[in-house]
């Protein structure tokens, strides 16, 4: 009896090791494993308490109550990439029963998601190795939302070494499936890429290696992780565990321009200017991210030119325009956002529609100027009924190219009337990654004395601050 008793605090001891990430697992995991969920079963002897936390996350779950969502903020339903749509493949709700999920859950930290029945309960089907592997080259295969079995086959991926090499996530973890957002390296976030993997510090001066002068920090560094739920609010997202800010870490002593001679001048504009800003002046620095996708040009006979090395156009999916050091758009952001939301009715389909904004004025004293990559495009609107369409593009559309077929094909999700016909549409992307070195941080004089980097007057100002006066000069004159 005492043995036992013995032999369960020795694992209860370990479980809190390896929760830390502290633990060689390679003494601890044995045996040959023929699926993701026979590691995962292995790795529920010693983390059940873990893998329940994760299932309680929106990265299992793909959805949350909509808390960032102005207007939905006290809604108890729940949203997210499960069920909503947006502007690069637009949903994964398309198909006979949710077969799209065949394509997009690729992504889904689990294992088996291949059709909307999925049982989200079922603690195997977790995918410990996505974000802890960190040798024996795990992948996933691209269309059955398991592992890799070609690549097991060919002996490039070797399953249980992965098993027996996790540890802590580092940025390639985080990176296969948020560096590839939207469906290919560099195609949806601003700034966020493969080239951060192994970056310099004039890339970015938190991810930047140690030998080029950067911090070589983890992506949890900065997204704190409790309980499996990573802090972060997405400008594309409905729902957010906890936000992150600049001044998480750069207070009190770390406190901004502290040793700067101009550090008055600088915290003057904190009131009115996110971090982000001024030391984000460009995205995109090591390749180009898609700056437009437009769908209505799928089953055209385009000439595929390239863009800094990107493809334009592409039969199956239309054509597209890339950006490279691409200077951001600014907007006032409060923190949330305005956004499309599945079946709202477009109210005038000349002007682009809005799928995710943020929410703020010069007039609202919880918003700050943030830089954003303005990404546009078009996509199908049913033509009565006034939506955004659903549509099956795996196994439909990236097949034949028929767009009445591949409507028809997702009116389990909304009705299709028949009738279609495409609407502009624009996202504003938060810049939030490729922070500079302070020395290549914005100057003076490229906002203010005839600088031309900020939209002054659309951002409410009669002009030029420098001239007009700040905020606060702005709104006392308006309130005379």
């Amino acid at each position: 009896m005492w043995k036992r008793t013995f032999f369960i605090a020795l694992l209860s001891l370990l479980g809190g090791a390896l929760a830390h990430g502290g633990e060689d697992h390679a003494t601890l995991v044995n045996g040959t494993f023929k699926a993701g969920s026979d590691v995962t079963r292995v790795c529920l002897e010693c983390h059940e308490k873990e893998t329940k936390d994760f299932m309680k996350t929106t990265h299992w779950n793909w959805k949350g109550t909509p808390n960032r969502v102005k207007g939905l903020e006290k809604s108890s339903k729940e949203y997210g990439k499960a069920n909503m749509i947006n502007a690069f493949c637009t949903s994964i709700q398309g198909g006979k029963d949710g077969m799209v999920h065949e394509a997009c859950g690729k992504c889904h930290a689990g294992y088996g998601w291949t059709r909307t029945n999925y049982d989200f309960g079922k603690k195997e089907n977790v995918d410990c190795l996505i974000c802890h592997a960190q040798k024996g080259n795990y992948s996933r295969s691209n269309f059955d939302c398991e592992v890799d079995m070609k690549s097991m086959e060919k002996g490039t991926m070797d399953l249980s070494l992965a098993a027996k090499s996790v540890g802590k996530p580092t940025r390639k973890n985080c990176g296969y499936c948020h560096f590839f957002g939207g469906g290919g390296d560099a195609v949806k976030h601003a700034g966020l890429d493969s080239t951060l993997e192994k970056s310099s510090r004039k890339h970015d001066v938190h991810m930047g290696t140690k030998a080029s002068g950067g911090q070589d920090m983890t992506c949890q560094a900065c997204h704190r992780t409790r309980e499996h739920r990573i802090a972060g609010a997405s400008s594309m997202m409905a729902h957010y565990d906890e936000r992150v800010a600049c001044t998480d870490c750069h207070s009190g002593e770390r406190a901004p321009h502290k040793k700067s001679k101009n550090s008055a001048i600088l915290n003057g504009h904190l009131a009115a200017v996110a971090c982000e800003t001024c030391h984000i002046p460009v995205f995109a620095k090591a390749q180009a991210t898609k700056m437009s996708w437009n769908w209505s040009d799928v089953g055209k006979e385009l000439k595929a030119e390239e863009q800094f090395d990107k493809e334009t156009f592409l039969k199956k999916k239309g054509s597209f325009t890339w950006g490279m050091n691409v200077v951001p758009v600014y907007a006032w952001s409060n923190g949330m956002i305005e956004r499309y939301m599945l079946g709202d009715r477009i109210k005038d389909p000349s002007a682009p529609v809005i799928m995710t904004k943020p929410v703020g004025s010069i007039s609202d004293r919880k918003a700050k100027i943030f830089p954003y990559k303005q990404y546009t495009g078009d996509q199908p609107m049913d033509a009565e009924y006034g939506y955004l369409s659903v549509f099956q593009q795996y196994k439909s559309l990236w097949d034949d190219f028929d767009w009445d077929k591949a409507l028809k094909n997702g009116s389990d999700i909304l009705p299709y009337s028949g009738k279609y016909r495409f609407v502009k549409t624009v996202s504003y992307i938060s810049a939030s990654h490729e922070v500079a070195p302070k020395e290549d941080a914005l100057q003076c004089g490229e906002c203010h004395m005839g600088g031309k980097r900020m939209d002054w007057k659309a951002l409410g100002y009669k002009g030029d601050p420098m001239q007009s006066g700040g905020r606060d000069k702005q709104l006392a004159g308006r309130k005379k």
